[in-house]
């Protein structure tokens, strides 16, 4: 599987000005991006966050999921720590795309929850892959992160790519009452874990 760095440029945001590196995925014909805040370089762990596409949540300002305040409290975190790394991944729902994600959407209306309504279209419940991040990080000089997130997954899988995961940190943001059954069905189905209080944290 061949990644390939494409170019960088600097990206003034709300949250500060990070370094935006763009990535082009040969095997599967996707782009993904990098933001990089501060010096990465070096052999201490960088603060890093992998975040699936969702267009919904991200720019649309959706309260079904818990992905736009996932993202803006990633990009937060990396601006205090000083120095960070946020991989940006096309995997729009799951790894299913926008318009089924929008057929799930309407599964899920008429009482679905988020993984019966993926496998009611007939895909897994979560299609997702990172072969891509090992790549993107290591291009970036990266090779130990603290990790902003609860789902198991994706510790295993840069572990499996051989990055070394120093640290798993809480991520919690954007619960509310529209994605509370949703976020019930991520821990219960699919692994995302839990606090000690019982309380959602993915």
């Amino acid at each position: 599987m061949t990644i390939k760095f494409i170019a960088s440029s600097k990206l003034p945001t709300a949250f500060g000005t990070f370094g935006l590196h763009g990535f082009w995925d040969e095997y599967e014909s996707k782009e993904h991006v990098a933001l990089t805040y501060g010096d990465v370089s070096g052999d201490e762990p960088v603060l890093c966050r992998l975040h699936s596409e969702c267009l919904t949540g991200d720019a649309l300002f959706s309260q079904r999921c818990d992905c736009g305040p996932q993202l803006h409290a990633a990009l937060e975190a990396i601006t205090k720590e000083g120095r960070g790394v946020l991989l940006y991944l096309r995997q729009e729902g799951r790894g299913i795309g926008l318009l089924n994600k929008i057929r799930a959407y309407h599964l899920q209306d008429q009482g679905a929850d988020t993984v019966e309504a993926n496998e009611e279209l007939g895909f897994a419940a979560d299609l997702r892959t990172y072969h891509m991040c090992q790549p993107m990080l290591a291009h970036l000089g990266i090779n130990k992160v603290k990790i902003m997130t609860n789902n198991p997954r994706k510790v295993k899988a840069l572990e499996d790519a051989g990055v070394n995961v120093v640290e798993r940190l809480v991520h919690t943001a954007g619960i509310n009452k529209h994605n509370e059954h949703y976020l019930a069905t991520k821990a219960g189905k699919l692994g995302h874990m839990l606090d000690h209080q019982g309380e959602l944290i993915e």
